[in-house]
């Protein structure tokens, strides 16, 4: 029996990307989207075009709505998604969002009876998020095995994170050969209501880039 694990898919080229690599490494993939009051929701119609094209046991979409704290560019549209280089942390970042994606990931697992758990972060071609980085993913896996009835039986779960020391181009390169159709994911931060990316928020910056570096044409549909 091939072993279980939760993917969380957000519709973006890197979760696409993890999923395909969980499926590919042998796992039966149950996909977990989240809809977190985001201000782009057209992106959990990306997350289940993903989940189709590249297959999983199940897709789950939890609905949390982190808009009610507001904070982020990404669910206060008061607050305006930068279109040019920031210094620091950009507004852009969601407070917890990692935090509370791998706790419900993880409340899943414990219910699968599954052990691993994959996330598409990426700490090299990135905003500079706090949840993104190596460090985060290691406490988190130790949180796992205290916080849960597994770990204290014994079970010790793996946080795994693929990409988190590839570049975007290296990423597409990856995903491209495991056969990723990249034109069913959006990662723009402010896309219109038709799915197309606006082209100049960073997000979409650093896939443009990405898809130049591994001589990949670039499938995304940009907004005039």
């Amino acid at each position: 029996m091939r072993p279980p694990a939760v993917v969380l898919v957000s519709g973006g080229l890197d979760s696409a990307t993890t999923l395909a690599i969980a499926r590919d490494a042998g796992f039966r993939c149950f996909a977990l989207s989240v809809a977190y009051g985001q201000r782009h929701e057209v992106e959990l119609e990306a997350a289940h075009h993903v989940v189709e094209a590249v297959g999983a046991e199940q897709h789950r979409v939890v609905s949390i709505d982190l808009s009610a704290f507001g904070g982020s560019a990404l669910t206060d549209p008061t607050i305006a998604v930068p279109e040019t280089e920031t210094e620091g942390i950009p507004v852009t970042y969601v407070p917890a969002r990692n935090t509370v994606f791998l706790s419900l990931a993880l409340a899943w697992a414990e219910t699968l009876d599954a052990r691993d758990i994959f996330l598409g972060v990426n700490a090299v071609d990135y905003s500079g998020y706090p949840d993104c980085r190596p460090a985060f993913v290691e406490a988190f896996r130790a949180l796992a095995d205290v916080a849960t009835r597994a770990g204290t039986e014994g079970a010790r779960f793996t946080i795994h994170a693929p990409l988190i020391e590839m570049t975007k181009a290296e990423i597409i390169a990856r995903g491209t050969a495991l056969g990723v159709d990249y034109g069913q994911t959006i990662s723009c931060y402010q896309p219109d209501r038709a799915g197309r990316a606006c082209g100049r928020c960073e997000s979409c910056r650093i896939r443009r880039a990405g898809f130049a570096g591994a001589g990949v044409p670039d499938p995304t549909s940009y907004a005039r």
